[in-house]
């Protein structure tokens, strides 16, 4: 009988490691494709690199949408690749808006935080003189429809309270000081709460 119960059991251990071993197989499976279409997609960024720094920008435009279109998360650098873009096609707007996204999310320790700093002054000169003339930029294509990976850390300062963790405001009786209702006690956000406070998804906190 307990020869029975041993072989059932040693059965049974088979049975689920044979399992365990079949499901890790095809995690294993989905990883590889994961990663593979991300170096497809790796690549295809940095040919709309090497065509914008040719200076072929509606080439380099149309291959940075396409990337965007099929990234699940969009990587940082393709947020500056396309601000620079952008400024080149003299769409402003959208050069702004994406080269904001990426010095938010890099701060100064970003690649290219010196380079993004000068596109961003001129290309907000260049805006305010547009929109005096009343141009329109078509097809504008904004970084808040996108999630954007924040990097290792998956951290990113918070814009409501600038990284303080609290909100300051000047009253007529002197400062009043309240905690921020998004961020952390160090005023920081996940990147999941970063990309749903620019979707106006995030929920304050209860304080």
């Amino acid at each position: 009988m307990n020869k029975l119960i041993i072989a059932g059991m040693l059965c049974f251990i088979t049975v689920v490691s044979l399992a365990q071993t079949q499901e890790e197989k095809i995690l294993q499976q989905v990883r590889d494709q994961e990663h593979a279409k991300n170096a497809a997609l790796m690549r295809k960024m940095d040919q709309g690199v090497d065509l914008m720094n040719a200076g072929d920008n509606l080439k380099a435009e149309e291959i940075f949408k396409t990337v965007l279109k099929q990234s699940k998360i969009v990587p940082t650098d393709l947020c500056f690749y396309f601000g620079k873009n952008s400024y080149q096609l003299d769409k402003y707007q959208q050069s702004i808006d994406w080269l904001n996204k990426y010095i938010e999310i890099k701060g100064t320790t970003g690649r290219f935080y010196e380079e993004s700093i000068s596109l961003l002054e001129l290309a907000k000169e260049q805006f305010l003189k547009v929109r005096n003339t009343d141009r329109k930029e078509a097809q504008t294509v904004f970084s808040l429809n996108y999630e954007v990976d924040c990097g290792p850390t998956g951290k990113v300062v918070c814009p409501v309270c600038q990284g303080e963790g609290v909100i300051i405001s000047q009253g007529a009786f002197g400062r009043t000081y309240k905690h921020c209702p998004y961020s952390d006690e160090h005023g920081l956000l996940t990147c999941e709460q970063y990309n749903q406070l620019l979707r106006g998804e995030l929920k304050a906190n209860n304080q």
